[in-house]
């Protein structure tokens, strides 16, 4: 059993680092065209966003629509310490990360004790807030935006997903994880059988805050300036569609769906005014022939090939 899972632990290691080490080359080899180095970027920042709502929405059960806030306060907290104190970029996004996370925490304390729409009501006010406190904050440009110097690259960006993904699934296969997949099911049950609800509702909250900071730390310290106006209700609205479209509560569907839905905004860039319109429809069909998204709850496998290699060894003996 153990060298099953060594196996199959080493192989989706070797794609990850084969999937690295082209990519990295087409750029060092300067083949990578700009257009798409951009589409890269963007689906590791929405892969972050997306299985860290999905760490909210689909694992815990909650329903959270605010969480562009928690991007922006991570995008303007790294912007502060790399811009205006002139910091190192790791201290920057970690102190967004940590920004969002201690938003995530209080506004999470009084406002999980709410249920279903009212929850949806007060974190899409928090995300509102935010937008409006930065718009209105003269020290980070206000309406007009901050600009930043381009840090982040592709050998930044793509370890920081990769990191922030085996994290929440690690996270997600603990204890704590299974605590909260008991109040998604039934939260009563979870109660009666003596689990703290409203604990693991708010860690499960502050994590998803936590790398939702760190994600607006990246897309901050990428373009060249960000504004208050990117982190709208819209932008939240986005990441949902992303964790819907590839299944709630599967890690596996939020990257999945993170990347459609990346891949379909970017091909229609070049039609701005039917975007919005294309993607509804594709997202109106998608839910009459598959409402469960694309993975369900299904979380991607390389099962077979630990059934194979038992296969081989009883043919051995």
């Amino acid at each position: 059993m153990r060298n099953w899972f060594n196996r199959k632990n080493s192989i989706t290691l070797l794609g990850i680092v084969l999937l690295y080490a082209v990519v990295q080359g087409l750029i060092v080899l300067d083949i990578m065209p700009p257009f798409y180095m951009l589409t890269l970027i963007l689906i590791c920042i929405y892969i972050i966003l997306s299985t860290s709502l999905n760490l909210i929405n689909g694992i815990a059960g909650q329903f959270s629509v605010g969480h562009a806030g928690f991007m922006a306060v991570g995008a303007y907290v790294s912007a502060m310490i790399t811009v205006l104190l002139k910091g190192p970029l790791i201290l920057g996004l970690l102190a967004g990360a940590t920004g969002a996370a201690l938003a995530g925490l209080i506004v999470g304390l009084p406002t999980l004790r709410l249920k279903g729409d009212y929850l949806a009501i007060a974190t899409l006010g928090f995300g509102e807030i935010v937008r409006i406190v930065f718009l209105n904050m003269d020290f980070v440009g206000g309406a007009a935006g901050l600009t930043l110097p381009k840090q982040i690259t592709w050998s930044w960006a793509f370890p920081l997903m990769v990191l922030s993904v085996i994290l929440i699934k690690n996270f997600v296969g603990s204890t704590h994880g299974r605590a909260c997949i008991s109040i998604r099911e039934n939260e009563i049950a979870a109660e009666s059988m003596g689990v703290n609800t409203t604990k693991y509702k708010v860690m499960a909250f502050t994590m998803g805050a936590f790398f939702a900071g760190l994600a607006g730390g990246i897309y901050a310290n990428y373009m060249y300036i960000i504004q208050p106006g990117t982190f709208s209700f819209l932008k939240s609205f986005d990441i949902l569609v992303m964790v819907v479209l590839g299944g709630l509560g599967s890690i596996s569907g939020a990257i999945v769906g993170a990347i459609v839905y990346t891949f379909i905004s970017a091909l229609l860039t070049g039609i701005p005014e039917w975007r919005l319109v294309i993607t509804a429809v594709f997202l109106i069909v998608m839910m009459m022939f598959r409402p469960t998204g694309i993975m369900g709850t299904k979380e991607f496998s390389l099962s077979f090939l630990g059934k194979k290699g038992d296969k081989n060894a009883a043919s051995k003996n």
